[in-house]
């Protein structure tokens, strides 16, 4: 394949090597999008119904719901198509839109993380003056800010991307289609742009988490220094649901790409991918849900006047 305008499908990973193997893999894919997909879509449910949930904690956790939505989507339901029907293709604009929707959650994602402890930070340490900072307007732009700056790097790295010539074949070392290892099918030297996009927003991605690491720093120097044990409590109990989400996110990314390409293979990058595309969103819900009572009552009387 001399470039990428003679490619009209890419090959993705296999994920077994037999037809029983490919149906497990489907069943084991399909129980954990319909548990994220339920889980997810009972917060959101929950949120928007219960108007005292209408407070911008939980606005921002909204918006994280919808992000676990949509890569929960973007990566299992091809996923699932091809175990089901043992294939290993994917078309070419088809992969090219994975790659943007992937991109665009898992970066509005982020960029909602870093919101959400900002949010933490003002609750705690400022909180006189919470509802001037985080008013309505204030929490609405900061949402939109998040999805905007997701679209824009989502847009720029898949356009960069597909814009490169591909000629060392169409086979991808991954279940879905992610940028490294189409850049590894690359022939040019102009890789280097998206080489230094990704640098842009390695940087971005490090600044928020400075910001997020600063910011609970603050959180725990204020929260120790409340008398009582309660008070304590009560602090912790909404920040540790975050800084769970927040370690889970950033240490299962970092893992996934930061990792030494000696000890690169296709079973360990298959479990790391999985690992950072996959669990996270599924257990965003659990985890919030576990320590918060008003969001498990409002989710308990939605799914009792549902059924």
């Amino acid at each position: 394949m001399s470039n990428s305008s003679s490619i009209s499908h890419f090959l993705l990973l296999a994920l077994a090597d037999t037809q029983q193997l490919q149906l497990l893999h489907f069943c084991l894919f399909l129980g954990i999008s319909l548990a994220a997909l339920l889980a997810n879509g009972l917060i959101i449910s929950a949120v928007a119904c219960g108007h005292h949930l209408h407070t911008p904690m939980f606005f921002f956790l909204l918006n994280l719901a919808l992000t676990d939505l949509g890569c929960i989507c973007t990566t299992m339901l091809k996923a699932m198509h091809n175990s089901l029907w043992d294939t290993r293709n994917i078309s070419y604009s088809g992969c090219a839109g994975q790659v943007f929707f992937f991109m665009f959650f898992f970066s509005a994602e982020y960029y909602l993380l870093t919101i959400m402890c900002y949010d933490r930070y003002v609750s705690i340490c400022k909180p006189l003056h919470y509802g001037t900072l985080l008013g309505s307007r204030a929490c609405a732009h900061m949402a939109a800010a998040a999805w905007a700056s997701a679209f824009l790097t989502a847009l720029l790295h898949t356009a960069n991307t597909f814009s490169l010539p591909l000629c060392q074949g169409n086979v991808l070392g991954q279940f879905f289609c992610e940028i490294p290892h189409i850049l590894k099918l690359s022939c040019s030297k102009s890789y280097l742009r998206e080489f230094g996009l990704l640098a842009v927003s390695a940087c971005l991605s490090f600044g928020c988490f400075v910001f997020i690491v600063c910011s609970y720093v603050q959180i725990f120097r204020v929260v120790l220094r409340i008398p009582s044990e309660q008070g304590r409590h009560k602090a912790f109990s909404t920040c540790l649901p975050h800084l769970a989400v927040v370690s889970m996110f950033v240490s299962t990314a970092t893992l996934a790409y930061l990792k030494p390409p000696s000890v690169s293979s296709p079973s360990l990058d298959l479990a790391l991918s999985i690992l950072y595309s996959v669990v996270p969103p599924a257990l965003n819900p659990l985890i919030y849900s576990l320590r918060n009572q008003d969001l498990k009552a409002a989710m308990w009387r939605l799914m009792t006047q549902r059924f």
